[in-house]
């Protein structure tokens, strides 16, 4: 087993959800069907489900939370920066410039799920093997 298909958050409020992802960050909204909804990323899939639904899937109650980290790759955090500031979309942690390599911000979205911005640099720090 090496490859990841999907990450699929369990959210609370799914249209709130969609367009914070489709609006706000600009993912590509594929479809949404019977509370689920696809965004057209490339490699790895990416979806919302409800919260409420997911029972049934699991068949024990889900009470997941903003346990979790997205990282979306973006051209310039700088940029999103202040495109998000001024939509007034609050940031965690504003840009900084991290030793793996990535330029980093971070906000969260509508459930409190950790959305990094991030953007490749030269790394500053080898991995030791």
């Amino acid at each position: 087993m090496d490859r990841l298909g999907y990450v699929i958050l369990y959210v609370s409020d799914l249209d709130a959800s969609v367009a914070f992802y489709r609006d706000i960050l600009g993912l590509p909204h594929k479809f949404t069907d019977a509370g689920f909804a696809e965004f057209a990323t490339k490699g790895t899939r990416f979806a919302l489900y409800e919260r409420r639904r997911a029972e049934w899937l699991t068949a024990h109650p889900v009470t997941p939370g903003p346990a979790a980290e997205i990282v979306l790759l973006v051209d310039d955090v700088d940029v999103e920066a202040a495109r998000l500031t001024t939509l007034r979309i609050p940031i965690l942690s504003p840009p900084a410039d991290r030793p793996w390599g990535h330029r980093t911000l971070h906000l969260a979205d509508p459930d409190g799920f950790v959305v990094e911005l991030a953007q490749e640099i030269p790394r500053r720090r080898v991995r030791s093997t």
